[in-house]
């Protein structure tokens, strides 16, 4: 298959390279620091972000929020079905 984008530089805006599910996790960071993450199933999601900010925000469904996360956690963590884009 032809990937007409393939010299092109991929930035922060650009569509995501790779998709992983998350396991809530309160003690191990994501193998890879997230460009975004969305959720399947809305609710709240306490992660800590690239610049060592631990917060928890309320996510809906389906929607990519761009947020560098290097770690979710499970607690305070409601939502389902987690995905992370890089």
């Amino acid at each position: 298959m032809a990937d007409d984008f393939k010299n092109y530089a991929s930035g922060l805006t650009a569509p995501a390279n790779h998709l992983a599910t998350v396991t809530p996790d309160d003690g191990a960071d994501l193998a890879n620091v997230s460009r975004g993450i969305l959720v399947g199933g809305a609710g709240d999601v306490t992660v800590t972000t690239l610049g060592g900010d631990t917060v928890t925000l309320t996510l809906a469904a389906g929607v990519a929020h761009a947020i560098r996360v290097k770690r979710v956690h499970a607690t305070g963590t409601t939502a389902t079905n987690i995905v992370v884009l890089w």
